[in-house]
Formats: structure tokens, sequence, C-alpha cells
């Protein structure tokens, strides 16, 4: 079901230029509903998702952490007013000089699942504490994320027990179950996961702190393939989430508290772009079909990174009514890439649209910044604003 962000709707109808727009209290109000449904565990922002400091700094005053990936986002969090205790390291590739780096700002908690990365973390970072990224089938994701993070259960004890010999604190567990998860089984099947490598754990004498239950959970304004709404089992992945925990904190040995790291939850259905419209074209394929084709001012490479695997609802605010054709869309550049893939099939567009016409494209909050090039062929990043508090903010 689609719920309607007036704030946003009219902020969208007030630009009067491309750019992309946060709504800070929609993003706090997501927030606060993620504490209700998963009471008592701890929050640390995924901030590659949006690294708005506006954004980073709301959260943090509700009492959100970090999750960075590296030096450069530690240096945002912490001056967006993130306490160090709640920024940790938590990306499982990285450099010596990398870990040299956050250890000198003030960081102690390093993700890691490999025993070359646990030596380089006791040799850059003496003492710190580590928590081993188990890895995951990703079944039920949008992204698995599969095969370049995380490690087998066997290779967790053996890293967790050469954390311990190399004098740092084995501290936790991780795992995620791929972006846009929408499935409670890919939550199931992890916690399965984790609640094994607990028990043998504590079997050799290893107690940890903290189970992290990494990012994952979806953003609810996206459509189907079909053009429908998604309708992610919410209730059903909080449920199975909340069960999870206890499952784990039932194996003996273990004082668990826990961590989850949304990101794409927080803040894709709380931002969004006011694009224009370049050209509604008409033309012939090699087939000799006729195919209607949209090109919007914001693609793949300002804005839109992930249309080849997301398909966003579009508005378009001047022509509410009227005949639509279906259209393929497609960003401004000169690259094949720019467009939604052909999965996606083909989308209802007003056949009255006209260049410069508005194009609104909702729940486009997550990656839109971050991915954004800083001019491929020319076209320039999209500048922010933030509402629902700090209105006037612009970049």
């Amino acid at each position: 079901m689609m719920h309607e962000n007036v704030s946003m709707l009219a902020a969208l109808a007030a630009a009067g230029e491309d750019q992309i727009i946060f709504d800070l209290a929609g993003i706090e109000a997501r927030y606060e509903a993620l504490v209700r449904d998963l009471p008592g565990v701890s929050v640390r922002f995924a901030m590659k998702a949006c690294p708005v400091d506006e954004v980073i700094s709301r959260l943090a005053e509700k009492g959100a952490g970090v999750d960075a990936a590296g030096p450069n986002e530690i240096t945002q969090a912490i001056s967006s007013g993130v306490p160090l205790e709640r920024i940790h390291y938590g990306n499982t590739i990285k450099s010596d000089r990398d870990i040299i780096d956050a250890y000198r700002l003030g960081i102690r908690d390093f993700a890691t699942d490999s025993l070359e990365d646990v030596a380089a973390i006791a040799a850059c970072a003496p003492g710190a504490r580590v928590f081993c990224r188990l890895a995951t089938d990703g079944q039920g994701a949008l992204w698995g994320l599969t095969s370049k993070f995380g490690c087998s259960a066997a290779d967790a004890v053996l890293v967790l027990e050469k954390a311990r010999e190399a004098g740092l604190k084995p501290a936790g567990l991780s795992v995620h179950v791929g972006s846009q998860q929408m499935t409670s089984e890919g939550w199931q099947s992890a916690f399965e996961r984790l609640v094994d490598v607990l028990a043998v754990l504590h079997r050799g004498g290893i107690s940890l702190d903290y189970v992290n239950l990494g990012g994952g959970l979806p953003a609810l304004g996206y459509l189907d393939k079909r053009g429908e709404p998604l309708d992610p089992p919410m209730d059903k992945i909080f449920a199975i989430i909340r069960e999870g925990m206890q499952q784990c904190r039932e194996v003996p040995g273990h004082h668990l508290d826990f961590i989850v790291e949304p990101g794409r939850h927080l803040v894709a259905d709380h931002g969004a772009i006011r694009a224009h419209v370049s050209r509604l074209s008409r033309r012939q394929n090699l087939n000799g079909e006729r195919q209607y084709w949209l090109y919007l001012s914001c693609g793949k490479f300002n804005g839109l990174y992930e249309m080849d695997e997301l398909q966003y609802r579009l508005v378009f605010p001047s022509h509410r009514d009227g005949e639509h054709v279906l259209a393929r869309v497609a960003g401004p550049t000169c690259d094949s890439d720019d467009a939604y893939s052909r999965e996606h099939g083909l989308v209802q567009v007003p056949e009255a649209l006209a260049s410069g016409d508005p194009v609104w494209v909702l729940s486009s909050g997550a990656y839109a910044m971050s991915y954004m090039t800083q001019g491929f062929n020319g076209f320039s990043p999209l500048p922010y604003t933030c509402i629902g508090g700090m209105e006037g903010t612009r970049r």
C-alpha cells in the first residue's frame, strides 16, 4: 500500500529545478518505528546509503550510531555529531593504512572475515574489538551479497580464535541477509547460522558481547516488474528477527546485545528527485516495432544508479489525466546502460509529455547521493534540499 508523504509532495511541487529532496522528519519517524519494532536493538545507520550530513546528524540526535566503511566516512560521522562509541568500522575490506587511520580517529570496533585481516588489525589496531561476518546465501534479496563478504561457520570460529590469540577482543558475530531482503526466510536462515556458531564458540571458551544483524531491511515504496507496489511482509520479518534474537540469547556462555545496520530502510522512501522530461520519442527498432522511449534529465549517473535493478514510482504532475503509452525509461547520457533494464518491461507514461515537463521520482532517497558521479558525460550531479525541521538547507 502506498502512503503519500504530503510534505514531500509539497516540496516537489515547489521545486523549480532538478534536485533531490530529503524529508528529515520522515527519516526520523522511520527510525522511531524501527526501534519500536525491535526494542532494545541499537541502530547503526549504514551511511553509505545516504552520506548527507543533515541526515546523519538527525539520526545521531535520536540515538543512532553509524556503520562506516572507511576513514572518510568515519571522519564525516564524527563531524556530523556521532559519538565515537557509536561508530564501528563495518567493512571487512581494508588496507593497513585504513586500519591505522581509523584507529587514530578513535575507532575500536572492526569487522573482519579472514585470518589475514585479523593479523592486520592486531598489528595496526592493538587491543581492538572484532566482530566476524558470517556469509549468508542472500536468497530473497535483490542484491544477495553472497560472495564478496563473509566467511563460513568453520572459518568464523578460526577467525575469532586467532583474534583472541593475537590480543584482540573477539566481540561479536555479524550477518547481512542481502540488500532489499523481501522475505522472512532470509532472516530465519541467518539466525540458524548464528545459533550454530555461537554454540561452537561457547564450547571453545569464547564469550561474545553482541550480534550485528547487518542491513537488508527493505524500503517500501518501490514497484515490482509489473509496475505494482511491492509489499514486503514487515510484520513477519520483525517477528522472525525478535524470535531469532531470543534463540541467540538462549545459547549459553554469551551476554548478547544486538545491533542492526539499516540504510535503505531508513532513507529510501523519504527522499525523492525532482527531474524533468528530456524527450518522449517514438522510433522503430530492428524488429520493425515502434517503441516509445522516455528520456529523463536524471538517470543512472546522476541520482538513479540502481535503475537497472529497481523500478521507481514516477509521478507526472503536469499530466494527471489524458492518454498514456508504454515507454522504456532512460537517463540522458550516451551510455546504453543508463536505462531501466528490459526485465522491468515498459512503464505507463502520459502521451502528451513534452520536453521540460517535471517528473517526480519517488522513493529514491537511498544511494542517490552515494553513487552520483561528478559529471559523467557532462551531466551535473543533483543538488539536495532537506525539509522536515531544517527547511532551507541546501547543498
